[in-house]
């Protein structure tokens, strides 16, 4: 059998490592227009920031590996086309320019997403980045040693954790958001504490300028060190300020052109749309990672969120049907979490405007309270948010912050929201207790009863 991938990233590679364990006898390789298989995208900011030196320590399984294991891996080869009734893929050879086609049995997309780049004026100038490939990565480490003044546009997850990188070296940082507050994949109550906790530990170095978009690059003088180079930023607002690099963090969209135009049917989010086995509506071809559409387990919708845990999942699901197993991936729930230096910011499940818009009446609480005992020296506050349904009382999301342990509440919200907890279950969860680990009423059962009293 002849499995072949396109993608090799995350749940490019995991869907290889597994055909290939699942299938030993089988021919299977991954076809990748990147220049390295198997790394880790989530660890950039880490190593932008200089938390490590070494950005080898980022890939997780070297070409050379995959080849050792029996599994084929070309690198800068670019699939241009898909055909299905001939169970064939057109493949570019980058460096040659040759092009060739290649059959398979079994097709695996793993294609991923790319940066959105919004349309500014001038966006092709030298020191304007994205952040996708280790290649990114390095160029921005290498750029920041030489800047002080540094620009992102956009306020989500990785502009975050950048932010940290930046702050950490001592650099001067601008963020351009279009929402009213950073992070706005969460309820603005809690998004609007996270900005504020930034601005307020950043030493001075951070300033956000929301509700607003950048309009234009302003390239540097007619000397020859700085032509060609950003120097400047203007708003749609007419703010304008210095910079010496810019980081487009404006958020990433899945790469579905060669499926579309192979017959591949997208989903409502424009991403490919998959059963739960993987499958596309072209049989014997899967997809899977960021380039899949997925559904969300509350609401039981179509929903795009690109994470690389989700990846790392539906790549084995889809290796073992490709293999002719059968196994199911139910969806996802959007479970995250970040930091930015000593904050934990987490959440699970729907958050309470993404809950109203599907129709659910809400019920929500926020509460701080301590993570530990208040006597022990560690002991940190945590804020927290659950939402709930008001006609089934069933918890539906949580979000967490606070320099305590957010997480550790919202990962056990998220085992409860698989099996439809409802907030009288939470009420009843035996959480442990010692003082170095929780109070003796948690957080979370304090929630529960303030919830439950509402919902009465």
């Amino acid at each position: 059998m002849k499995i072949i991938i396109i993608g090799g990233v995350a749940a490019g590679a995991k869907a290889a490592a597994k055909s290939k364990r699942n299938l030993p006898e089988a021919e299977v390789k991954i076809y990748t227009q990147d220049t390295h298989v198997s790394y880790s995208s989530c660890g950039l900011p880490y190593y932008i920031a200089k938390d490590f030196e070494d950005w080898h320590k980022l890939v997780v399984r070297t070409k050379e590996e995959f080849e050792k294991s029996g599994i084929g891996i070309f690198t800068e080869h670019r699939v241009t086309k898909i055909l299905p009734a001939d169970k064939k893929i057109l493949v570019k050879d980058l460096h040659l320019g040759t092009c060739e086609f290649v059959e398979y049995d079994k097709l695996i997309i793993a294609t991923g997403s790319v940066p959105i780049v919004p349309d500014i004026k001038h966006k092709e100038l030298k020191n304007i980045f994205t952040v996708r490939t280790l290649e990114d990565g390095i160029n921005i480490r290498n750029a920041m040693d030489k800047a002080q003044n540094i620009t992102l546009v956009g306020g989500g997850y990785i502009s975050i954790e950048l932010i940290e990188s930046f702050v950490k070296n001592g650099k001067n940082v601008t963020l351009i958001e279009r929402a009213p507050f950073i992070l706005s994949v969460f309820d603005e109550d809690i998004s609007s504490l996270i900005q504020t906790f930034i601005l307020e530990n950043s030493n001075g170095l951070v300033k956000i300028i929301n509700e607003d978009t950048v309009s234009e690059f302003i390239e540097g003088g007619i000397n020859t060190e700085s032509a060609g180079f950003v120097k400047g930023v203007l708003t749609a607002k007419g703010s304008g300020f210095e910079t010496d690099m810019v980081v487009i963090a404006a958020g990433v969209s899945p790469v579905v052109d060669i499926a579309k135009e192979a017959g591949i049917e997208l989903g409502i989010t424009g991403a490919i749309k998959v059963n739960s086995r993987m499958q596309t509506n072209i049989p014997d071809i899967y997809a899977c990672g960021d380039c899949a559409e997925k559904i969300n387990m509350i609401s039981h919708t179509p929903v795009w969120v690109p994470l690389g845990s989700t990846a790392n999942k539906e790549g084995r699901v889809a290796a073992i049907n490709a293999c002719g197993g059968a196994e199911d991936f139910e969806g996802i729930l959007g479970s995250a979490v970040l930091r930015y230096r000593t904050l934990n910011i987490s959440m699970t499940g729907l958050t309470e405007k993404a809950a109203q818009k599907l129709g659910f009446d809400t019920v929500s609480v926020v509460i701080t309270k301590r993570d530990k005992a208040g006597y022990m020296p560690e002991v940190q506050n945590v804020t927290l948010k659950i939402i709930a349904d008001r006609r089934s009382h069933k918890v539906l999301g949580a979000q967490a912050i606070g320099c305590g342990d957010a997480d550790k509440r919202v990962n056990t919200i998220s085992m409860g929201l698989v099996s439809g907890m409802k907030v009288e279950d939470l009420l009843d969860v035996d959480l442990t207790y010692a003082p170095p680990f929780s109070t003796s009423i948690d957080i979370l059962i304090s929630a529960a009863r303030i919830l439950k009293s509402k919902l009465n």
